[in-house]
């Protein structure tokens, strides 16, 4: 099989070699190297697969979606053939598929309803910097299943951003690296004196000057293509309509996880000749994703992040600043096929102010569906299972006595059958509940 000649195709000879003698492996790779398609299509060839299939977790269902059709493409052969994708109320596989992407949750499902993962030869957490629940949960189970039932099961994590180091170490694994090929960026932050006058509250602010930056950027660049990074929808309503009186050369898109695919798909196709193209996105686009096209990235500084409010029980979307690793995912988007330019909305003092990362959702996110997979899995005691950082134990007791009120846990610890139904429909349980409920 010939594969293209990407910055990871240098660490593949290593990579191959490393899984050959080791069951857990980490995988350091830049946005861009080309280790979301290249690796499970260069594990095809390894001898300790024998027959079993790859799966492939990526933690948004337009990355999946993508990854598996790239890759597919590079084996001329259509979806759902040796490459196909799963995820929630939808699939494209078939018996000869060998190659799946899934979504989180559909990995929880395949490791609660099999924990020996029967036919399996490896599993790839990709992107795993970003440090979700579902995926740490996942690594979580999938560890476990290796030590009890799966010895020759290969887990290979990999990431852009994370400290792999200390993630190898915590594994007790080799990391492999690639340097990557990364093509100039030349940054641009907010004056001081621009940044003193703009609004203090983040959506004003980014009403305000994300659309004059746009045409900036586009004026300046007579070439090339624009992805602007705002927080969520509404924000791409707000800019969208400011940015309506664009030339007519210019085809305006948003990009975000609940567009139909269709409109997903214009968004990530390059701009036909003759024309430009300036694509709204939320953080959906930060990584695994390939706008061909983008050398102007306009940042806007900000990401729609959950978290837990104890008192009340319930989760709520914040808008926060973006963290600098975040950030520079970001930036790099317009330097993956060529020199770019980034534009951020804040002042270069600002940016060294911002958390190097954001914490992982298991330290601050509702732990009420980790909760009710550890029950189903039969772990009483969540410290029995490997975590890279281990769910605060109040937290897990408040999530334990919110599913014994929804009748998914018996006092003593156990599911009952209305928490199993409640996990199949891979919905919030709180939420899980309600439908639940309503169908009876």
């Amino acid at each position: 099989m010939r594969l293209p000649n990407l910055p990871i195709t240098d660490a593949l000879p290593e990579l191959l070699a490393t899984l050959q003698t080791h069951n857990v492996a980490v995988l350091q790779a830049p946005p861009g190297a080309g280790k979301t398609t290249l690796v499970p299509l260069a594990l095809l060839e390894a001898d300790w697969r024998a027959g079993g299939k790859i799966i492939v977790l990526e933690p948004r269902r337009l990355a999946a979606r993508t990854a598996a059709t790239r890759m597919a493409q590079l084996l001329g052969e259509p979806v759902g053939q040796t490459v196909g994708y799963r995820m929630r109320l939808e699939s494209r596989i078939s018996a000869k598929t060998r190659i799946e992407v899934v979504t989180e949750i559909i990995l929880t499902r395949q490791l609660q309803d099999d924990p020996g993962l029967e036919g399996v030869a490896a599993v790839l957490f990709d992107e795993f910097h970003e440090r979700s629940l579902q995926a740490d949960l996942g690594l979580a189970l999938a560890l476990d299943a290796q030590q009890v039932l799966r010895p020759d099961l290969r887990l290979l994590v990999m990431s852009a951003t994370l400290d792999a180091e200390r993630l190898g170490q915590w594994l007790d694994a080799p990391v492999v690296s690639s340097l990557g090929r990364m093509f100039p960026v030349d940054t641009h932050y907010l004056s001081p004196q621009r940044a003193a006058s703009a609004s203090r509250r983040p959506h004003e602010k980014l009403q305000d000057l994300v659309p004059v930056l746009v045409r900036e950027a586009l004026h300046t660049h007579t070439t090339g293509d624009v992805l602007v990074f705002l927080p969520g929808l509404a924000d791409q309503r707000r800019v969208a309509a400011k940015l309506a009186s664009l030339p007519d050369y210019i085809d305006l898109h948003t990009l975000h996880g609940e567009l139909p695919a269709e409109q997903q798909d214009a968004a990530l196709r390059p701009a036909p000749a003759g024309r430009r193209k300036v694509v709204l996105a939320t953080s959906i686009a930060e990584t695994s994703l390939t706008i061909e096209g983008v050398s102007i990235v306009v940042d806007g500084g900000y990401a729609r992040i959950p978290r837990f409010e104890p008192r009340s029980g319930l989760t709520t979307l914040g808008t926060e600043p973006a963290s600098q690793a975040a950030a520079d995912q970001r930036r790099g988007r317009a330097g993956r096929l060529g020199p770019g330019t980034c534009y951020r909305l804040w002042t270069e003092a600002e940016f060294r102010e911002l958390p190097l990362h954001l914490p992982p959702e298991i330290l601050t996110a509702d732990l009420s569906p980790l909760a009710l997979e550890l029950a189903l899995w039969g772990a009483h005691d969540a410290t029995a299972l490997r975590w890279l950082d281990v769910p605060p134990t109040p937290a897990l007791a408040q999530a334990r006595e919110l599913l014994v009120r929804l009748e998914a846990l018996l006092p003593a610890g156990p599911p009952t059958a209305h928490g199993r139904a409640l996990a199949r429909l891979g919905l919030a349980p709180r939420l899980a509940h309600l439908v639940a409920r309503g169908q009876e």
